[in-house]
């Protein structure tokens, strides 16, 4: 992986441009003060078209057992993903990387997909939006599958909106279950570059437009998709 160490002047506009050429800041740890740039020689990504939804995860995702809101709870989406989880004990969400990512959520850049149940935030995810590239950070649940469900309904709405790239920084064990593939540097920055440069609409449905797990399921999968039994 590849750093430049300690930053102490990034902005909104400078993390844009480094997510543009395949670069994104990491702090050591949530009390870490500083950042660094990181490029791995390997990139995680799941292939738009490959998400891999479990017999199981389908039953859920249909049952619309969370309600889906997007960009609603972005302290919520960031509270949650810096307390971790069963697969992320620890993270490097520091106060720093809050206040750049609420800047960009604020200016439309930054978007959130949530679960609610009975009127609880139970899981979500945020990410970063730039031409048809969707640069997922980070990811949590406090009810069961209820994270996997928002990104079947992220992949959903990348996928209607003509998204091409879903970064995922790194491939994890949980990750790599539900599709995600590593590629190199050199192919990664390819991508991007197509990726950037190329328009798509992550609002292709309106952020309190409401698309049951059945739509959600059926764009996922569309003539390709991947269905895995369960284990």
């Amino acid at each position: 992986m590849a750093g430049v160490g300690q930053l102490y002047d990034i902005t909104p506009k400078l993390l844009l441009r480094a997510y543009s050429i395949g670069m994104f800041p990491m702090a050591e740890s949530a009390d870490d003060p500083t950042l660094f740039w990181v490029d791995p020689e390997e990139r995680g990504i799941f292939p738009i078209d490959g998400l891999i939804v479990s017999k199981s995860l389908a039953k859920v995702v249909r049952s619309d057992r969370y309600e889906i809101r997007i960009d609603s709870d972005f302290d919520g989406v960031m509270d949650g993903c810096a307390g971790g989880d069963a697969y992320r004990p620890s993270t490097w969400i520091n106060e720093r990387i809050r206040k750049l990512y609420y800047d960009l959520y604020r200016q439309g850049h930054v978007h959130t997909v949530e679960a609610w149940q009975d009127g609880v935030l139970v899981g979500g995810l945020y990410g970063l939006a730039i031409g048809s590239a969707f640069f997922g950070e980070s990811m949590f649940h406090t009810a069961r599958d209820a994270s996997k469900v928002c990104l079947v309904h992220l992949v959903a709405r990348l996928r209607a909106g003509g998204f091409s790239l879903l970064d995922t920084q790194f491939v994890t064990e949980h990750l790599a279950t539900l599709g995600a593939v590593a590629v190199s540097r050199r192919k990664y920055h390819r991508m991007l570059e197509k990726a950037i440069g190329k328009p798509a609409n992550f609002l292709v449905w309106p952020k309190d437009g409401q698309v049951n797990g059945a739509r959600a399921l059926e764009i996922v999968r569309g003539e390709s998709g991947k269905a895995a039994p369960d284990a």
